[in-house]
């Protein structure tokens, strides 16, 4: 009787739980759709100049007609150069955390270096990046890197530093190297810290690449925004800035998916 209550009472907990995710989901989709609905109302009663901030109707259009200002192109550009800067700096920025982690000598020698450099505003650093990598591509990732290296680098350090002293006393005792200690405890310890950094730097990373584009490129979202607003073409540059929206929010789905396979494969 009493498991059948404990039964009972977990089945309504998890309704309970499931009934208020729909709800959230649910007010989600509508403050968007009422958001939407206000902003072309609005527009039509000319209590906002369209011109100036478009409308949904104008910016549905202009994504209707991607075959007239390359719209697929541009974005495409942008998602190769994000994912490259975002796989870049994961990797170097893992590596180099990882070399700080090996040598304390070496951390505490960058540590004051990694401080100012991620208290630099980055886009000061355009035109010499410009001047060094040249007009093109490679400009646009290495903004992209400079404004989500050193995050990641400072995130995993963190977490590296942080781990469980037990286990790794523990792994010494067991006769663990340090490069040992490191696949087996600490890197694993830390996958949440990892995917925690990656939520973040991916949203960074296409700051960055935008900032890049805004600077250099002749091609991209971020192109888009500058040439839409440098010819008033406010469409343009709404539309760029909505999909940005939405490509943003896509990239971070797409670490969270990660993320679940990931532990899923680890922990199962």
């Amino acid at each position: 009787m009493n498991n059948q209550n404990v039964s009972a009472a977990r089945i309504k907990y998890l309704s309970g739980i499931k009934k208020q995710k729909t709800l959230i989901i649910t007010c989600q989709f509508a403050l968007l759709f009422l958001t939407i609905f206000i902003w072309e109302l609005f527009a039509h009663l000319g209590l906002i100049d369209s011109f100036i901030m478009s409308q949904p109707s104008r910016i549905w259009r202009t994504i209707a007609n991607f075959q007239n200002n390359d719209l697929l192109l541009h974005i495409g550009v942008t998602v190769l150069e994000t994912a490259i800067g975002f796989s870049l700096g994961v990797l170097i920025g893992i590596s180099v955390a990882f070399i700080l982690w090996w040598s304390k000598f070496l951390s505490k020698v960058f540590a004051p270096y990694l401080v100012v450099l991620n208290a630099l505003p980055k886009i000061a650093l355009g035109p010499v990046i410009i001047i060094w990598a040249g007009a093109g591509m490679q400009a646009v990732i290495i903004m992209a890197l400079a404004i989500s290296l050193v995050v990641t680098i400072m995130e995993m350090l963190s977490g590296f530093q942080n781990t469980d002293a037990s286990l790794i006393k523990m792994s010494k005792t067991f006769g663990a190297n340090r490069l040992q200690t490191f696949i087996k405890i600490v890197f694993p310890s830390n996958l949440h810290t990892l995917f925690n950094c990656l939520k973040i730097n991916i949203g960074l990373t296409l700051v960055g690449v935008i900032a890049g584009e805004f600077l250099v490129s002749r091609a991209g979202l971020g192109y888009l925004i500058i040439y839409g607003g440098q010819v008033f073409q406010m469409d343009l540059v709404m539309t760029s800035v909505i999909i940005l929206a939405v490509l943003a929010a896509l990239l971070y789905r797409l670490v969270v998916l990660v993320e679940y396979l990931v532990i899923w494969v680890c922990y199962k």
